[in-house]
């Protein structure tokens, strides 16, 4: 079985990336399979994508209301594992809406900085192409999916959060998957999004653990609206259920 996986952010910037083996995970067959068909199209690590597709299951079985929204999506792989799922159970009621700039990253702030004590803007400065850093072209996103022939409504939304966010969301979201990495496009998307989840719906932090500002963003927003336990799930990804 494949573990390894290039991470292209750029013409300048690729890394490989090998998954540890977890025993517990691999032993589930149905997750492992789709883990192999999305691994191509996601830096997120097995254990995150296992915990997304537990989320699904999850709303699913307990009819938990609410669209799928991913704000962040690279190359779709974690959107696109969301979608199997709903495929594999004939889910066709449910929309999914995938917000990203499908161009690299916006300008970010002084608050964003990463693990190792890098700023963003100086990893978009070193690591940085002619597009940009860390992007996928909306078409290359889209074919990914339209190989699965999805009976579903499946929204690309193209351009920052900040400008598209007021204009296009769901009215209900059962499953928000956060994932823009910066302080303003997280503070955004917990400002607009999270009051449209529904009691019992998942919240996921990509990069609480990596990045400066989507933690700010993060504890900001839980210090004026009633917290909720975040559970760890890897290095980088928190996890939450709204109450």
């Amino acid at each position: 079985m494949n573990t390894e996986r290039t991470i292209v952010f750029s013409t300048k910037h690729q890394v490989t990336m090998k998954d540890q083996v977890t025993p517990d995970i691999d032993k589930d067959l149905v997750f492992m399979d789709l883990y192999q068909q999305v691994m191509p199209y996601t830096m997120t690590s097995k254990e995150a994508l296992f915990a997304l597709y537990t989320s699904m299951n999850y709303i699913l079985d307990r009819n938990i209301a609410g669209d799928i929204v991913e704000c962040g999506v690279w190359r779709g792989g974690s959107s696109l594992l969301a979608a199997l799922i709903l495929k594999s159970r004939n889910i066709s009621d449910r929309k999914l809406y995938l917000y990203d700039t499908f161009q690299g990253m916006p300008a970010p702030t002084e608050f964003d900085v990463d693990k190792y004590g890098r700023t963003g803007l100086e990893m978009i400065e070193q690591y940085g192409d002619e597009v940009g850093w860390c992007y996928a072209p909306l078409a290359e996103v889209q074919a990914a999916f339209s190989i699965h022939n999805f009976d579903f409504e499946i929204n690309f939304i193209e351009g920052d959060v900040l400008e598209t966010l007021p204009k296009t969301k769901p009215d209900i979201i059962s499953v928000l998957r956060l994932d823009t990495d910066w302080y303003e496009s997280t503070a955004a998307e917990f400002e607009i999004l999270y009051p449209r989840l529904s009691s019992g719906g998942v919240l996921i932090i990509d990069d609480y653990g990596c990045w400066a500002g989507s933690r700010k963003a993060t504890d900001d927003y839980f210090d004026k609206e009633p917290k909720i336990i975040l559970t760890r799930i890897d290095k980088e990804v928190r996890l939450g259920i709204k109450i």
